[in-house]
């Protein structure tokens, strides 16, 4: 493609008004990142030239694309984090208990973090407390004061503001969440997640009734009592049940409000913990917010993609191929450049400090896999696209996991590191045992290392690749972008692979022949290649399943059933609606 390294337009507008530092030091991208590799290459001491000329190689011609907050704060004197987002701590269920956590919230935004986090342990609305008597006005009230400091905060000039909030299916507020965003002016700042155990959709399969339960020691009355192992707890505890709901109609009503608004999404919160590499030492109830890193209180997403399109050689001929050797390569300098993130960034509160490097966890993942396929002349969700995809994955597995055990080595494990039962964790079993065997020897730096998410406005940057994983949305499409007032610029987008395509045969018309848009993607296609790349990610996965308008609701219901055959670790659906405001619409 062009050799000019902003191509667009909307590169050129992403760049300056999200990543470029003012003044005159930085005229151009790689002036950025030179300012990036520098920073991060800071935490190498003596070895720092080398380490900074390697960051930048992996940058160069955006190879390598790190998560926003990390283009945009490093090497800076802002007071910013160089983490994308959060989970938050357990909110304590107090008025002074929930200001607090209010108050963190809003220091993690304005520092320029997005949250998360698990309303579960406030009581349900109605009840009163078992000692000052006050009658709680239930999760969701409370979230409504979360939107609007999440408004406020972004009319300071802070970076757009990004929330998510989940709450347990056995919360006696349960259908008042899952009905939340019936008014579309209502928590517009937020995403929903519903934590569905494998308990409720046993009894939804069985069509059995459902306890709605909470804490008894914490409300008043006396009643059938039930054990659980509740957010914020670490044993179970007994916990009263204040009424039961059929299973099947509680599952239809969530099912029924996804399909109407697009919202709860789910957590298939069980599997979540199972595949966890830190089962031993935490428990995990919530996501950052778009859901590809499952965190524990405090938790932090240090987050970087690598852009499959810079890996292709000879693009839409019969020689295609993907340079395997050097995505390996590129994949271990990139674990190296997120663990310095850890070491170099300021964090919103001292908690967070604590919890990223107890844990030094990362996320490692790819965007322009759609794009990649296409300049191979595979469809998206056909059988070779599926064989390419694991054999990429599995590379950058293996390089990412082999590089943060020679870390380890040369530094030290991460913290939290317990040789034993980490070797146990299901996903580390999975992998090849020379890594199992290298994770014995010298331990480990970093306990996660993989995430695929969204990277909508890194991949903008690198000239629109197909985002994540998701299929090519549309060949052409109006994009919104906000502004440094808040205002909406729109402009007009081309996929990547397409204007690629059409460069290198000028005057070609028509389209490349293996292109299928998001809208022509069967259902089916979607799941199993999120399903496919969860196999190789310690994390998770941020995918929407994009389904046309007129599909029946039945068929709807059936995409998160088999979303949970299949292993994932959450799903969420989008069905258009013309009454929801949309940044991205095809032309």
């Amino acid at each position: 493609m062009s050799t000019e390294l902003l191509a667009t337009p909307i590169a050129r507008h992403v760049w300056e008004q999200r990543y470029r530092r003012g003044g005159a030091g930085e005229e151009s991208v790689r002036a950025t990142w030179r300012r990036v590799a520098g920073a991060l290459a800071a935490a190498e001491g003596n070895e720092s030239a080398r380490w900074e000329q390697r960051f930048l190689d992996i940058l160069d011609g955006f190879a390598f694309l790190p998560g926003g907050r990390i283009l945009a704060g490093a090497g800076t004197a802002a007071r910013v984090t160089l983490f994308n987002c959060f989970v938050m701590g357990t909110i304590e269920d107090s008025i002074p208990g929930i200001f607090r956590a209010l108050e963190e919230g809003a220091v993690t935004m304005q520092q320029g973090g997005g949250v998360g986090y698990d309303f579960s342990t406030l009581r349900p609305q109605g009840t009163a407390a078992r000692t000052a008597g006050t009658i709680a006005s239930g999760p969701v009230s409370f979230m409504d004061v979360w939107d609007a400091m999440c408004a406020t905060i972004q009319s300071t000039g802070a970076r757009r503001g990004a929330m998510m909030a989940t709450l347990r299916c056995d919360h006696p507020d349960i259908e008042t969440f899952i009905a939340a965003k019936r008014a579309p002016e209502r928590l517009r700042y937020f995403n929903l997640s519903v934590q569905v155990t494998d308990a409720f959709l046993d009894a939804v399969a069985r069509g059995e009734s459902w306890p709605l339960v909470f804490p008894a020691a914490t409300i008043a009355g006396t009643g059938e009592a039930v054990p659980r192992l509740w957010t914020g707890d670490t044993v179970p505890g007994p916990c009263r049940v204040l009424r039961r709901v059929p299973a099947p109609a509680l599952w239809e009503k969530l099912l029924r409000a996804a399909y109407e608004t697009a919202e709860p999404g789910v957590l298939f919160i069980d599997r979540i913990n199972a595949f966890d590499n830190l089962r031993y030492c935490e428990r995990i109830t919530a996501t950052n917010p778009c859901g590809e890193v499952p965190l524990p209180p405090y938790g932090a997403c240090c987050l970087g993609s690598i852009n499959l399109t810079r890996f292709v050689a000879a693009p839409f001929t019969p020689a295609a191929r993907l340079d395997f050797d050097r995505l390996a390569a590129i994949a271990g300098i990139a674990v190296r450049l997120l663990d310095n993130v850890i070491t170099v960034s300021r964090f919103p509160l001292p908690a967070q400090e604590r919890a990223a490097r107890l844990s030094r966890r990362i996320g490692l993942g790819i965007t322009g896999l759609a794009d990649a396929f296409l300049m191979f002349g595979l469809r998206y969700g056909g059988d070779e696209s599926l064989l390419l995809a694991d054999e990429i994955m599995r590379t950058i597995r293996d390089a990412a996991y082999r590089a943060s055990i020679a870390i380890a080595a040369e530094k030290e494990p991460f913290p939290a590191f317990s040789r034993e039962p980490y070797l146990d964790a299901p996903f580390i079993q999975t992998l090849p045992a020379d890594i199992r065997d290298g994770i014995a020897r010298s331990g480990i730096r970093n306990s996660h290392l993989l995430a695929i998410a969204p990277t909508g406005t890194i991949s903008l940057l690198a000239g629109n690749v197909s985002s994540g994983i998701e299929p090519i949305f549309a060949v052409e499409t109006d994009r919104a972008v906000r502004g440094p007032s808040a205002d909406n610029r729109t402009f007009t987008l081309t996929d990547y692979a397409v204007a690629l395509w059409r460069e290198l045969s000028p005057g070609r018309t028509g389209l490349p022949p293996a292109i299928i848009t998001s809208a022509e993607l069967p259902v089916e296609a979607h799941i199993t290649m999120q399903a496919r790349l969860q196999t190789y990610v310690d994390n998770a996965i941020s995918k929407t399943i994009n389904l046309p308008a007129a599909t029946p609701f039945d068929d709807f219901a059936k995409v998160f059933e088999s979303a949970r055959a299949q292993g994932l670790k959450g799903c969420t659906v989008f069905r258009p609606d013309p009454t929801r405001e949309a940044v991205l619409t095809a032309r």
